[in-house]
């Protein structure tokens, strides 16, 4: 609706709304753009003094680093949350975990990504040990449990669902006495050890695994050895921020995949064959 101003005076009205408006946007630019120059100013000082620090001990440090292939022991999958980074909460250098994070630590069967990181850690790197590590106050988890459309991110969350679903037994208990915080941990476990599942089922994995068998009972013969030296071995582990413990899960391979062996086992296990 027009105010009836005259012309001239309502286009200096637009003139001077525009100057305003672009004064208060470079402003805004001109703060975001410092605040960015802060951020990165910051973060290239804590590198130095980070490199100060490797150094101080050992000067050759990064020399090393540098000029030796990575080995990394272990394959870390974890959850892309900022409170859970993987080095510290292992206690690990550089150089000696190899490191996959996504929203809610998933291995689903059809990400190229998560399959191409355990294809490589595994069948090229030679990890002898997966952690799939969750946590606790897990906000992809909690996403997952809310009525919401959260868009995109659905078809992600609902693999949490499906872990919902699958053990809804398990959870029924917390339903009924409404503790929600024990019912979130309680799922936040179960999600860990379906991705550890989900891991066991890869045939690079399954693969590995009977070639050490193999090569473990031409050494040691079938009477003496473990099973826990046949790698890669799988560990569920949750991560407590509230505390920063680390807690170890029973994951039962035998009982939750043995008897559907024949379904998710990829290969003949060796004393079958004819």
């Amino acid at each position: 609706m027009c105010c009836q101003l005259p012309p001239l005076y309502c286009n200096s009205i637009g003139q001077s709304n525009a100057v305003i408006m672009a004064k208060s946007n470079n402003k805004l630019m001109s703060t975001t753009a410092d605040s960015s120059k802060s951020i990165i100013d910051s973060i290239l000082s804590n590198n130095k003094a980070w490199i100060e620090e490797k150094t101080k001990d050992d000067p050759d440090y990064f020399k090393k680093l540098g000029s030796r292939p990575q080995k990394p022991k272990v394959l870390y999958i974890g959850c892309s949350d900022s409170r859970v980074p993987p080095n510290e909460l292992l206690g690990m250098d550089l150089g000696e975990i190899f490191v996959h994070r996504n929203l809610g630590n998933q291995v689903p069967g059809n990400d190229l990504n998560a399959l191409s990181v355990i294809e490589y850690a595994v069948g090229h790197l030679g990890v002898t040990d997966i952690i799939v590590n969750g946590h606790y106050d897990c906000g992809a988890v909690k996403a997952a449990c809310a009525r919401q459309d959260l868009g995109l991110l659905e078809g992600w969350f609902r693999l949490i669902r499906d872990v919902y679903r699958l053990h809804r037994h398990d959870l029924v208990h917390f339903e009924l006495i409404k503790d929600d915080v024990r019912k979130h941990n309680k799922l936040v476990e179960l999600n860990v050890i379906e991705q550890c599942l989900n891991v066991y089922k890869m045939g690079v994995v399954q693969r590995k695994r009977i070639q050490n068998r193999q090569l473990l009972e031409q050494q040691l013969g079938k009477g003496t050895m473990n099973k826990e030296d046949i790698w890669p071995r799988i560990h569920g582990m949750v991560f407590n921020p509230h505390d920063g413990t680390l807690k170890k899960l029973e994951v039962d391979f035998a009982f939750r995949i043995g008897s559907l062996d024949h379904i998710y086992g990829l290969y003949e296990p060796p004393q079958r064959k004819q």
